[in-house]
């Protein structure tokens, strides 16, 4: 058993596959590397479990334990995001993957002095936007609430000051007002259940 708080972090692709007993440690053998794939674990014995079945094996072993509930399943055929922000505000990243494999369709970021919230929004309009280049009808999941209803109201309702540091996620934040504006979409966006089926596959796995 791991002692309270304790976390250890299986890189399946990164600079040195393993696995790492802090984040420190995971995020230098993740970061700059494209399509990394890595995921936080409560106990060593999971760690390593996840570790030796590879990361495709362990997310679908993980997808069949989740119950069967009254809000039903999933959808695999779909694209999950999600944003990590390490402080409040802090260095602020954003991702999209496919759900049905995994694969990583796109990463922004880090920038500096951002929001978790500010982050889970603009990954949701990339997704739309990203989703209507292609053509695509495919669900959006966010675990979310703020960040889906600013999407709906097409406004960043953040309260983070305006600094130098930030300038280049105020930008961003423009752009995807901007693009709200001026674009319809039929994409649905839809709020993950983290309690009934685990964290969202988007995380990064730094909790």
């Amino acid at each position: 058993m791991s002692s309270k708080g304790t976390k250890y972090y299986v890189v399946w692709e990164g600079h040195d596959p393993g696995i790492y007993h802090s984040w420190a440690e995971c995020k230098s053998q993740v970061d700059g590397y494209e399509g990394a794939k890595y995921k936080s674990f409560a106990t060593r014995d999971e760690a390593e479990k996840a570790f030796e079945a590879g990361f495709y094996q362990s997310i679908r072993q993980n997808q069949t334990k989740k119950p069967a509930t009254p809000t039903g399943n999933y959808i695999i055929e779909s694209i999950a995001v999600d944003a990590s922000c390490l402080g409040n505000p802090g260095v602020m990243e954003y991702r999209g993957v496919y759900v049905r494999s995994g694969q990583e369709l796109f990463r922004i970021g880090p920038y500096e002095d951002g929001t978790n919230n500010i982050g889970e929004f603009l990954a949701i309009v990339h997704g739309l936007a990203l989703l209507k280049q292609k053509n695509s009808s495919l669900p959006i999941y966010s675990d979310s609430i703020s960040a889906i209803a600013w999407v709906r109201n097409k406004k960043c309702k953040t309260q983070l000051e305006h600094t130098e540091k930030n300038g280049p996620i105020f930008d961003l934040i423009e752009r995807a007002e901007k693009w709200l504006a001026n674009n319809t979409y039929s994409t649905k966006i839809m709020k993950w259940e983290t309690q009934v089926w685990g964290e969202i596959p988007a995380d990064f796995g730094r909790k």
